[in-house]
């Protein structure tokens, strides 16, 4: 999944970045609220990690910009402010987690599941489509109960589809959620993937919506449809 990160302090948001891609997530970096602000405008990402004490724009202008653009995107915010008046006005500006510095990385990486896990709509750790189980916390894929051994690429968009079960997705949303910038993307790499997933999970695991993009239904079951 691709995250975004606002922090301006070089060190924290190179560890952070590191950590983060090592969790398993995409990581945009930027290092003040304008940037930020034109990040969030012009792509998509599922979740921000935003530090208060911006250059240029505050955090909290960002976060108040971003929620009266109707954008429903969880942001858990990173700061050495630890009053209980900070708290309460991050909060009410729209942010739905509050990580004061220092911090644990591992800490850091298990919110941002949980965020995830409920902007998906789902209570449990794991997230499941008719036999198929990921369990992102330990990065593990069961289906019938049976693992199944995916590349760390794979894992992603499984997940990916996972938390847009029922929905279908497109490829430009696929390549927009995955890939961080700088990240080369060749012109049939999600159909690939696709393709890998199938082979391992059955035919009938991921549809392609003909001239509209992937769905994975809720029921893993389904017909397949693929070409």
């Amino acid at each position: 999944m691709r995250i975004l990160l606002v922090e301006d302090h070089p060190l924290l948001g190179d560890a952070v970045q590191v950590s983060l891609r090592q969790a398993g997530y995409s990581v945009d970096w930027v290092q003040d609220g304008v940037a930020a602000d034109s990040a969030l405008c012009s792509e998509e990402f599922a979740a921000l990690v935003l530090d208060l004490g911006l250059p240029r724009r505050s955090g909290l202008e960002v976060l108040q910009g971003l929620r009266s653009r109707g954008a429903c995107i969880p942001v858990i915010i990173l700061t050495a402010r630890d009053s209980v008046d900070d708290r309460i006005r991050g909060l009410d500006c729209g942010a739905d987690d509050y990580l004061v510095k220092p911090f644990d990385m591992g800490e850091l990486a298990a919110r941002l599941r949980a965020l995830l896990r409920r902007s998906a709509g789902g209570a449990s750790a794991a997230l499941h489509a008719g036999s198929v189980c990921l369990d992102p916390a330990t990065r593990s894929v069961t289906q019938g109960g049976q693992e199944v051994s995916l590349s760390a690429r794979e894992f992603s968009r499984l997940h990916a589809l996972l938390l847009n079960a029922g929905r279908v997705m497109s490829k430009a949303q696929l390549e927009q959620q995955l890939y961080a910038w700088g990240d080369e993307v060749e012109s049939n790499t999600i159909e690939v993937f696709v393709h890998h997933l199938r082979r391992k999970l059955g035919a009938g695991c991921i549809r392609t919506i003909r001239g509209v993009g992937y769905l994975l239904p809720r029921d893993t079951a389904a017909t397949d449809s693929h070409a």
